[in-house]
């Protein structure tokens, strides 16, 4: 187990360095830099430009500049921002709790309903709630996560008035307490009902086809000729072996709503890192936009390592390979 955990630890360790390089290649190659936005588009002065590209180290060759950047963050300093000039540690802090709170709990919401929603569709495979669910499902994963947002405002907040349509808390009551908490659970509900329907359709066909692939191998086949009860049967046998790729796809999926709510952020103007990461990319705020990065890198990393865990505690094959 010690040599599984090794294994995984450095091939995040390799994926963080490789996503990092990457990032700072493209981000650099991308036209326009911090620089010409803090000097102004109007007659800029040349000495400022010159004196700014030097403060920053954008006048280093690209290599040296990517070396300095590593070494500066091993010693756990993500820098300045550029434009704000605050920690970078500081301003993403003040947003990544919204963003978990966010995406955690739309994907274990998801899970947890597209998973038994596939199961009971397995098991009444050609019914009539199976067709109608899958139909839904289809329609759902489909539909874009900032049309589906407008819609739930149009629909829930302007023309029911149910929620509000923008925020994480009402500036103007100033809750506080338990008021506050449920405030914010108010201003949560829509972006978290637009995030958790469209993550459920792959939940839902996951476990569907899990659950009807192994209820038709020969082992099930023996035991009920055998006679054992259908719901032994399942909960001992069929369950156990069709949940591994629900597991294996919850991480996939946490890792692609951390940096894929951007837009579901943006639509409900919820307070995380997707408004700070186009602020960033729009002003082209490096050190920035490397923080926001390497945090949704390593969030990536230690979601992963966390399902391999899982998983090889559920299978323990898997720590053999």
């Amino acid at each position: 187990m010690k040599r599984f955990l090794l294994k995984r630890i450095l091939s995040g360790v390799l994926i963080i360095f490789i996503s990092l390089l990457i990032c700072f290649v493209l981000i650099h190659a991308a036209p326009g830099n911090p620089v010409t936005i803090l000097a102004g588009h109007d007659n800029p002065s040349p000495e400022m430009i010159e004196s700014l590209t030097e403060k920053y180290g954008l006048d280093k060759p690209l290599p040296m500049q990517f070396v300095n950047y590593l070494g500066t963050l091993l010693k756990g300093d993500l820098g300045y921002s550029i434009v704000s000039d605050k920690p970078v540690v500081t301003l993403i802090a003040e947003k990544i709790f919204p963003t978990l709170l966010l995406a955690l709990t739309g994907v274990i919401l998801a899970v947890v309903i597209g998973t038994m929603l596939g199961i009971y569709a397995a098991r009444k495979k050609g019914s009539r709630f199976d067709v109608a669910v899958n139909s839904i499902s289809y329609v759902f994963d489909s539909t874009p996560g900032f049309w589906l947002g407008l819609m739930m405002i149009l629909l829930f907040a302007s023309t029911f008035k149910l929620f509000p349509t923008a925020g994480m808390v009402d500036l103007r009551a100033g809750y506080t307490g338990s008021a506050k908490v449920l405030d914010i659970l108010h201003h949560l509900f829509l972006p978290l009902l637009t995030v958790t329907l469209i993550q459920i359709p792959r939940f839902f066909r996951i476990a569907r086809s899990s659950v009807i692939q192994i209820m038709s191998e020969d082992f099930i086949t023996t035991f009920r000729a055998a006679g054992m009860k259908e719901s032994q049967i399942f909960r001992d046998y069929v369950f156990k072996n069709a949940i591994l790729p629900t597991v294996t796809l919850f991480g996939i999926s946490l890792a692609y709503v951390l940096g894929g709510i951007v837009i579901v952020e943006i639509v409900f103007a919820w307070p995380g890192m997707g408004r700070l990461l186009m602020d960033a990319i729009m002003k082209r705020d490096y050190p920035l936009l490397m923080g926001i990065y390497l945090t949704l890198s390593v969030s990536i990393s230690v979601t992963m390592l966390l399902v391999d865990i899982v998983y090889a505690a559920i299978d323990p094959r898997i720590r053999y390979e």
